[in-house]
């Protein structure tokens, strides 16, 4: 089973392409996202066994996300309900040039208060973790339960993967806990200049034989390390009209990782998952572009 550990929220979309998250506007949503969510979402959909740790407010929202993830397929009964706390929101605006202004909630909401034991009894049963670094950024009890699974999942034998997702303004202990899940990876999931951000040498990872595997937007991804052979592999996205970017990263980690669980090598892993990430930029709402398996 992969497990994903982390921020379920509910994000609203400006439909406006200003870039202003406060200025009046038309929006649209409220879409079911969080990067852990995303991810486990996706894989659910694919085929996986996935299940997602995570707190919800005991209110319409928290509702919605359970209902969502669990139609999905993810196992949800790591996802706790929290009376008087509320459910995490999210606001994204979008401008023409591709910028981006946004706003969470997750810092005064439910989802800080993930129950670590029910995260820890279910990581029992996975095989993989998926770590998303903004879940680390927000430190706490997610950050702790998130850090926990990892070493029941580790010392189990499972593999880990770990997409940095490094915003702005990360504190230097989220940066140093996010690089210490990274050198217990298995994989990892770097966006353009992340690991020198870091002070992660390339060529120190791939000795010690961990795959990286170059996210790149429309620019598809580049494979280096366990599995690739010696030199990199660059694999192609299909051209897409992008409608929404929000969680492709997410979901492209998600198609990656159940392919290769499954058997498939790097490059194949990475093209299917190129594909399953342009299908979801499409439409509005990281999750809402339609994915199954095959």
């Amino acid at each position: 089973m992969i497990l994903a550990v982390g921020e379920a929220l509910m994000e609203f979309r400006r439909s406006t392409a200003d870039g202003v998250l406060v200025r009046p506007g038309r929006w649209d949503g409220p879409f079911a996202s969080g990067a852990p969510a995303i991810f486990a979402s996706v894989a659910a959909r694919l085929g996986a066994p996935a299940a997602l740790g995570a707190a919800v407010g005991a209110d319409c929202f928290g509702d919605a996300l359970v209902e969502r993830l669990g139609r999905d397929g993810v196992r949800t009964d790591a996802i706790v309900a929290l009376p008087g706390r509320a459910t995490a929101t999210a606001f994204v605006a979008y401008a023409d040039s591709g910028e981006r202004d946004f706003w969470y909630s997750v810092h005064d909401s439910a989802a800080m208060g993930v129950e670590r034991g029910a995260v820890e009894r279910v990581a029992r049963d996975a095989d993989w973790l998926h770590v998303s670094g903004s879940t680390v950024a927000f430190g706490g009890g997610l950050a702790e339960a998130l850090e926990a699974a990892a070493a029941i999942v580790l010392e189990g034998g499972g593999r880990v993967s770990v997409d940095p997702n490094l915003r702005p303004g990360a504190s230097a202990e989220a940066r140093e806990r996010t690089v210490a899940l990274m050198r217990r990876a298995h994989v990892l999931f770097p966006s353009e200049g992340e690991l020198a951000a870091l002070g992660l040498p390339e060529d120190a990872l791939l000795h010690d034989g961990q795959l990286v595997c170059h996210t790149r937007g429309a620019a598809g991804a580049v494979l280096s390390g366990a599995g690739v052979g010696p030199e990199p592999v660059a694999v192609a996205a299909p051209a897409v009209d992008e409608v929404d970017p929000t969680g492709a990263g997410d979901t492209f980690a998600a198609a990656f990782v159940t392919a290769l669980r499954d058997g498939a090598d790097p490059a194949a892993a990475a093209e299917r998952a190129c594909r399953v990430a342009a299908q979801s930029v499409g439409v509005l709402g990281a999750m809402e572009a339609p994915v199954g398996p095959g």
